[in-house]
Formats: C-alpha cells, structure tokens, sequence
C-alpha cells in the first residue's frame, strides 16, 4: 500500500518508518497533532491546520514547529501518493525522545507526516453521550494533543452502544464536543455550539461554519442536545454531517433546513477556496 511518511525532514518508504521507543509522544503523549483533508490531491485549510499546530505547541509548552519544514514535508507526500478522490494528512509533533517518566528529553523534536485515504462518513451520524466530562479547567483543555486516552475510551463506548461518535459534557453540565468533532444544535430556530470556554477545541471546520454560515457561541446545558431540532457534527474529515440519533432519542429531521443550508455554503465556499 503507497502510503508516503515523512519523519524529520526525510521521506520515507513507510515499512522503514520509525520513531524512537523512548519518544515522549509515545510514552506520555507528549506531543500535538493535526488532522488535515485532502481532496483530489490537495490539502484543504493547511495554513489554518498549522497556525492551530503551531498554538496547541504553545500551549504545552513544547519548542515551536518548523511549520515551513513540515508544509514542504505535506508537499512531499502529497506529490508521491495516489490520486485519491479524499484523503487525510496526519501531522505529529513531539516533544522528542525522553527518559522513562515525565521529565522531557533534550536530543530535540520529532515530526511525522503521514497521508492515507479517507473514507466518507456515513450521510447522518448516531451519537452516544459518555458518562465522563471533559475538563473544562484542565492544562490540556482545548489542545489537540496526542494525548486521546479519553477518545479513544469515549469513542469505543459509543460503538459498542451502536454510536459512531461520542458527546461529552463537561464539569459544568455544559455540553461540549466529540472525540473528533464540534457539534452544533439548532434550539429555537437558533443555530448554537458551545463555547471555547466548555473545553471543546477549536476547530477549524467549526470556525468556517461559523464565518461562513453564521450560528452563536453559548453555553449550552448538557440535555439540549436531546432537546435539539436540528443538530450536526463538524470536523476535517467529515465537513458538515447531520446527527440522526442522540443515544435512544431521534431528532425530528437529519438533516433539517439549517443543517441543509450550512452543508450547502460550506460546500460552495470550500469548493472555491482550499486555504480559506
């Protein structure tokens, strides 16, 4: 399978792809990460994807990406791989190779670049609210880091519940965000999502939805969610998707005539713009 890797400034064949067992993204998950689309060959809002890499380093603390090397490092993947109709760029950053604890390392950064093919989300999403808040004050609260023990946990309940996606709420009772995804709802013929300040992260498919489509952030109680006339999922890899199921609970319409227009404009502004 012709799945290019970039590790460090060099492309590799991925059977020969490696990173140190010692790498703190691997022992602590210590290290930020971006997901990025690719459609027909070229990655969509790159320069936002590597502002957000570029602020969740930041914010833990970690030395700034070269983000120029990391782009020539997409570039280079994207020119070596299929012409897939959607595919995924995964960009990792990490602290780099570390001692067996918490304590960071000093032998410098690691950086991966992968791609692969994407497949489409189904047309309308069941989601499955998990019993377990995000951390709304916690030192990781709105930085995609690698560390997604939670998600994947979250994730995995949902599944085994007939879920394709997870809801948190968070400390406050506020409803919040997926393991991979905003949400909005629409509540009053009002479209909502939650804040940034519900611990949810800042997306940048929710960031256009919200420029292009309109829609208000608030805090929005936890059971709304249940309550909603409309609601959808926002995320790189499945743009726009209508919520169908909320656990046991159908909403009235999937998509209804908000969700229908925001998947419409996004679609159009998107089309026409692949680094809004």
């Amino acid at each position: 399978m012709n799945i290019p890797v970039w590790v460090n400034g060099e492309l590799i064949d991925p059977q020969r792809a490696t990173v140190s067992v010692f790498d703190h993204g691997l022992m602590v998950g210590d290290g930020v990460f971006e997901t990025v689309k690719i459609v027909h060959g070229r990655a969509f809002a790159l320069t936002r994807h590597l502002d957000r890499l570029k602020l969740s380093a930041q914010r833990m603390d970690l030395p700034e990406p070269d983000v120029e090397a990391i782009a020539d490092g997409v570039a280079k993947c994207l020119a070596a791989a299929p012409d897939w109709a959607l595919g995924r760029i995964r960009i990792t950053y990490t602290s780099g190779p570390g001692p067996l604890g918490s304590d960071r390392g000093d032998q410098g950064t690691t950086a991966v670049v992968i791609v692969d093919e994407q497949k489409p989300f189904p047309v309308t999403a069941n989601v499955t609210v998990v019993p377990w808040p995000r951390n709304e004050r916690g030192a990781l609260a709105g930085v995609k880091s690698t560390s997604y023990g939670d998600n994947a946990k979250a994730l995995a309940y949902a599944k085994a519940r007939g879920g394709g996606e997870a809801i948190f709420g968070n400390i406050a009772g506020d409803l919040c965000e997926g393991t991979g995804s905003n949400i909005f709802i629409v509540r009053g013929g009002r479209l909502l999502t939650p804040t940034l300040a519900s611990g949810c992260l800042a997306g940048v498919t929710r960031a256009l939805v919200l420029e292009w489509c309109g829609g208000e952030e608030t805090d929005v109680p936890l059971s709304a969610v249940y309550e909603a006339e409309e609601a959808f999922l926002t995320s790189t890899t499945r743009d726009i998707q209508p919520i169908r199921l909320v656990d046991d609970t159908e909403l009235p319409i999937a998509p209804g005539p908000i969700t229908a227009k925001a998947m419409r404009v996004f679609a159009e502004r998107s089309a026409g713009d692949l680094d809004p």
